[in-house]
């Protein structure tokens, strides 16, 4: 009798050619040039992230900040105690609604502003891409992002 042949396992692509790694090992690659521009600045990534979207519009809600930034609070409100902790944000209740908190930067949060520009300009230079090949890449990604996260939640 002759043994059944053994069926061929499913086909597993070489993470070379995975999108997921492609998105993976950039962001990695990101972190590792940001990382010595923001020590500069004593901030983390994260932290990095909060600041700009602070700078954007100052006196944002924590879940606001969260929904803009996709963290949750658990995730959020420690990495905003640190920036509070170091004096570049503040938290408040809302007057108007006690279960609201308020993030404001304080003098010296906004005066890191200044600071930060550098870092926008030497990532620009690092990725060599036109203003309209980023923004179509970035459109891309973030809409891959958007589909993933409607199957998260179906």
């Amino acid at each position: 009798m002759t043994p059944a042949p053994a069926s061929q396992p499913p086909s597993i692509p070489d993470v070379s050619e995975m999108l997921c790694f492609s998105v993976y090992s950039a962001e990695h690659a990101f972190t590792q040039l940001y990382r010595p521009l923001l020590d500069k600045l004593k901030l983390t990534y994260p932290q990095y992230l909060v600041m700009v979207t602070l700078w954007g519009r100052d006196g944002r809600t924590v879940k606001e900040l969260g929904g803009i930034l996709f963290l949750d609070s658990s995730t959020l409100t420690p990495l905003l105690k640190r920036l509070e902790a170091a004096g570049l944000v503040t938290r408040t209740r809302n007057p108007k609604d006690e279960r609201e908190v308020l993030l404001h930067l304080t003098k010296e949060g906004h005066a890191l502003r200044g600071h930060a520009a550098e870092i926008a300009r030497c990532i620009q230079d690092a990725v060599g891409l036109d203003g309209e090949t980023i923004n179509a890449i970035r459109a891309s990604i973030d809409d891959i992002r958007d589909r993933l996260q409607s199957v998260e939640r179906s």
